[in-house]
Order: structure tokens, then C-alpha cells, then sequence
């Protein structure tokens, strides 16, 4: 069963801080389709709208756009017939939002069903309510749930998902591409790289970094990334007299990061519960910096907590804990010998445990074993 034909369908036509969705697009096999607009799908594979009525549109918008219905049967019957049309062998649903709403349409085409679960699409409390009864309609049908941290499995078996259909595999890492630095000649540099958004609390890394330029006033940290919270980020930079030490340098692509990468010797992440219930899934920045060799200090978080050995390979701190964060900053800040042993360590454990060539045969193998298992039901 070398070929399959595999339906890819997620939300976002294109997403920069997508980085896995990317990688599973590009390097999963079978003659693959991929299908996006939403949190179901509104496009086919070559762009063209999976209801072909204009009647059958115009219900759908109706539905979508005044009554704000989650299941719409017009464009359930057009996926199913989607599926059929194209022979689907297997669909492969990113986030648990899209996996839930096209499980009718699945079953409909009597198509298996394996769905990826990211972060939010567990872990944001009214997403949860809202979908709860699809996601227990989903959990039910799907050959394999995937889950990308130990917090985010057991969230799902809380929910009602069968502890023998989920997977633990989080996104990984291309080591090749993220090859390992040497980081003995850096300066006192610190990186932090995500979405400026509450989960990742951007503004408890400047306040841990004012404590450390206190310290070490040659301290420069880099900030990259945009978001709600970046004006807020901003104004505490200006409140606390640190411009001159910290750059907000805005979406970068991933060559300017790895650019980066190469003057850093430290990446601060300080991930955190949001007030809605929102978490990381494994945040990709702290694998590509630890697969490069950074020295690592973040929180204990969700994936995080897997993927840096706390003590060993990396820092941990508690969630909010900005003095903690700090201090291990100053230890970091003041001694590069201690910042290149860590880093080595982690580049090694993440060589071992989160390469993305791993990571892409669990799921081939999961994708397979949910055609092979449907053929025999």
C-alpha cells in the first residue's frame, strides 16, 4: 500500500507560524489533495468552491453567515461527494475544529478519519463547549487522534476521546536544517520568537529581561513576531527605559531567524496558561532553537516540559515566575561555558526524540493502518 490517496484539510490557505502543517503537506505520502477555507472546508484542491450549485452556495452562506451553524448538510453532501469523486483512501484532518465538522462527511463517503490536534483546538474553553458534541461524534469515528504533548492527551481522554486511539507525537524538527552552533562566541543575546498573543506572555520576558540588564546592562534581547499584545509589549519596552537594548523585528521569515539563531546565545520563551483556557501544543521555535544549539529557558508548559530536560538540557521555570525566569537568564548571561554544555545536551535530545523524519512515519504509519483497518470492518 506504498500509494494512497490522502485529503489533507485544514483552515488557513497559508500560515506563517504554520510551520507543521507545512511540513506534513510536503512530506507525507500519497497522491495528496489538500483542501482549506475555515474550520471546514469551502475550497478544493485547486481553489475551485466544493458546492458547485449556486443555490447550494447561497444556503451555505445563509446558514453560515446569519444563522451561524456549525453543521450545514450542503456542504457535508459536497465533501462526501468530494471524497468519493477523488477516491480518498484517508483524510487527515489539522486541528480538532476541522476534524469534528467533516466526520459526517467522512462516514457519508466511508472514508477513514485520523485527526491532528495542535493546541488551542484542546485547550480553549469555549471552543471546547462549542464543538463538544461534534468532537464526541469525531472521537467516536476516527482511527487515531494525535496529540502533541502528554497535557494535550490527557485533555483529550477528559473529554471523552478513547485512550486507545491517541498517539502522543508533537511537530518535530528538521536537524539539517537547524544544524548546531557553536555558541561560544556570543554575547550576552537573547531570542524570543512567537506570536504576541496572552499564551505566550511577551511581556513577562521584557520584565525578566529588565532584571537581567540591571545585571548585565550589555544585554540585548530580540524579540520576533507580531499580535494583539505587540503594541502593549511596546509600550512596557518604552515604560521601562529598555529600548535601546531590546528589538521588536516583526514577522521574520525562516532564514532571518536562522540568522538569528547564529548571534543568540539564549532563547527565552515564557509560555503560560491563557485566562480562556488556551495552552501550546510544542511551540516548533523552541525545537528549532534547540535543535541549533541554544540554551533554552522557558516554563514548564505543556510539550515544553518534554521537550527540554529541566536542569539538564535547558531551564524551566513555573508559569509567571519572572524572577526565576531572570535569575537563570543572569546565570546564562554571565557564563557562556554553561550556556554551550546546555545547549549541546538539548541539540543532542532533540536529534534523538523530535526529528521530523520520525514524527512524519508515526503519522504514515497511523494514515496506513486506519486504511487497512477500515478495509477489514
Amino acid at each position: 500500500m506504498e500509494q494512497f490517496n490522502l485529503c489533507i484539510i485544514k483552515p488557513n490557505k497559508d500560515s506563517f507560524s504554520e510551520t507543521f502543517v507545512r511540513e506534513h503537506i510536503e512530506r507525507l505520502p500519497g497522491n495528496k489533495k489538500v483542501l482549506y477555507g475555515g474550520v471546514f472546508p469551502v475550497y478544493d484542491h485547486e481553489g475551485k468552491y466544493l458546492i458547485k450549485s449556486p443555490v447550494g452556495l447561497l444556503s451555505y452562506l445563509i446558514q453560515k453567515k446569519i444563522f451561524n451553524k456549525l453543521d450545514i448538510k450542503v456542504r457535508t453532501h459536497a465533501l462526501a461527494k468530494y471524497l468519493s469523486k477523488e477516491k480518498i483512501d484517508v483524510v487527515f484532518a489539522e486541528y480538532g475544529m476541522v476534524g469534528a465538522l467533516v466526520t459526517e462527511a467522512c462516514q457519508m463517503a466511508n472514508v477513514p478519519l485520523v485527526i491532528h490536534y495542535h493546541g488551542a483546538d484542546v485547550h480553549h474553553r469555549a471552543t471546547i463547549i462549542q464543538y463538544l458534541d461534534l468532537y464526541k461524534r469525531s472521537f467516536n469515528y476516527a482511527s487515531a487522534l494525535i496529540a502533541v504533548s502528554g497535557d494535550m492527551a490527557e485533555a483529550l481522554i477528559e473529554l471523552g476521546a478513547p485512550d486507545d486511539k491517541i498517539t502522543n507525537a508533537s511537530c518535530g524538527v528538521d536537524p539539517d536544517a537547524f544544524p548546531q552552533l557553536d555558541i561560544s562566541k556570543t554575547g550576552r543575546t537573547f531570542l524570543a520568537i512567537g506570536r504576541f498573543v496572552e499564551k505566550k506572555s511577551p511581556t513577562s520576558v521584557v520584565k525578566a529581561f529588565k532584571l537581567v540588564l540591571d545585571k548585565f546592562p550589555d544585554a540585548t534581547l530580540n524579540m520576533v513576531g507580531q499580535g494583539p499584545l505587540f503594541d502593549e509589549t511596546k509600550a512596557l519596552i518604552h515604560q521601562l527605559k529598555v529600548e535601546k537594548s531590546v528589538t521588536l523585528s516583526g514577522v521574520l521569515n525562516t532564514a532571518q531567524i536562522k540568522n538569528l539563531f547564529a548571534k543568540t546565545r539564549c532563547f527565552v520563551q515564557h509560555s503560560v496558561t491563557a485566562a480562556n483556557g488556551d495552552k501550546e501544543g510544542t511551540p516548533v521555535t523552541i525545537l528549532e532553537a534547540g535543535s541549533s544549539g541554544l540554551a533554552i529557558i522557558s516554563t514548564l508548559h505543556a510539550g515544553i516540559k518534554e521537550a527540554i530536560i529541566n536542569g539538564e538540557t535547558g531551564y524551566l521555570v513555573p508559569e509567571h515566575d519572572i524572577e526565576g525566569m531572570a535569575g537563570y537568564m543572569m546565570k546564562i548571561a554571565g557564563d557562556v561555558e554553561l550556556a554551550v554544555s546546555l545547549g549541546a545536551k538539548e541539540a543532542t535530545y532533540i536529534r534523538e526524540n523530535y526529528d521530523i523524519r520520525n514524527r512524519i512515519k508515526t503519522i504514515t504509519k497511523l494514515l496506513k493502518q486506519a486504511i487497512a483497518n477500515h478495509k477489514h470492518a
